[in-house]
């Protein structure tokens, strides 16, 4: 199983279409689910996928449109249906807390897991920080509050070189220590650097979500060199007129940011029912980044 992957659940845009699901993504790290959006249908999504209930912890919800967001309730009861234990954070706006409230008081009154409401504003922060990840929020453009989320793991241990450890006798208590970067001291005061005691640590990876948004240059600076990007791609160029006054992006626009940025990795989605082919996306975003997939409903991206 990979250690970071993003499960693509929904990528269609807010009119429904018979092709695509509305927005949800869901990323598996290190057996930990984090859910990003939750549109209508998310909770089967789920299912189809064989991403088990019992391991999802935390949802951030980028703004408050019903494709973002209509599908949270019916999961938070489905969840109390399955007995779930623990707890589920909620990351959204305070609109957002008071609208799950109200629902939650009227069609599931009680649940086997505490609900934990965490107020997010539409700018710079982290949200969420342990010993492995962090995330943190960042402004787009739309017609709403909203913003963008980034996973960043944070920098692994150093690999141990079990022939100078066993060589040198180092104890076990002081290689946890020595993973971290520290040298070793003998006994005599002799000093053994930690580079001959260990190698450079696996790489950590970068994802970045950039829902509904207009094309803003000053995206490309919150996203600037992470490993893989998604970012809404509502149109192609046919429709680019519709796109800012709908606080939406084309797929062109986005490859401008993946390119401007930096980034290994551009991932289009939230398309418009308007196509029934996700074949100009792809066209005309890889005329500006060389490194594009379209997103579809069951994709996995493993970052490692």
């Amino acid at each position: 199983m990979a250690n970071f992957q993003v499960n693509i659940l929904g990528c269609g845009s807010a009119t429904p279409s018979t092709r695509h699901m509305p927005a949800c993504q869901v990323i598996d790290f290190r057996d930990r689910l984090f859910m990003i959006d939750c549109g209508e249908g998310a909770q089967l999504q789920m299912m189809r996928q064989r991403l088990k209930f019992s391991r999802l912890s935390h949802i951030f919800i980028s703004h408050l449109h019903g494709d973002h967001f209509l599908g949270l309730p019916g999961l938070l009861s489905t969840l109390a249906l399955h007995e779930k234990g623990g707890s589920v954070t909620i990351h959204t706006f305070a609109e957002g807390v008071r609208v799950l409230r109200e629902i939650m008081a009227v069609f599931c009154r009680e649940t086997s897991y505490e609900i934990i409401y965490d107020v997010i504003t539409p700018g710079r922060a982290v949200i969420f920080d342990d010993h492995a990840l962090t995330v943190e929020t960042f402004p787009l453009y739309h017609r709403v509050p909203c913003v963008g989320f980034k996973f960043s793991e944070k920098p692994k241990a150093r690999h141990l070189r079990g022939d100078m450890i066993r060589f040198h006798g180092i104890p076990v208590a002081q290689l946890e220590d020595i993973r971290r970067g520290a040298d070793f001291v003998k006994p005599d005061g002799t000093v053994i650097p930690n580079s001959w005691l260990t190698t450079d640590p696996d790489p950590s990876v970068s994802y970045a979500y950039c829902s509904d948004t207009m094309y803003n240059p000053s995206v490309a600076d919150d996203v600037r060199g992470v490993d893989v990007l998604y970012h809404e791609s509502t149109y192609a160029d046919d429709f680019a007129a519709k796109a800012a006054p709908r606080g939406h992006s084309t797929a062109r626009e986005a490859a401008r940011i993946a390119a401007a940025a930096g980034v290994g990795r551009l991932v289009l989605g939230h398309y418009s029912k308007a196509y029934d082919s996700d074949e100009p996306f792809l066209r005309e975003a890889s005329e500006e980044f060389p490194d594009v997939i379209a997103a579809r409903e069951g994709m996995k991206i493993d970052l490692l």
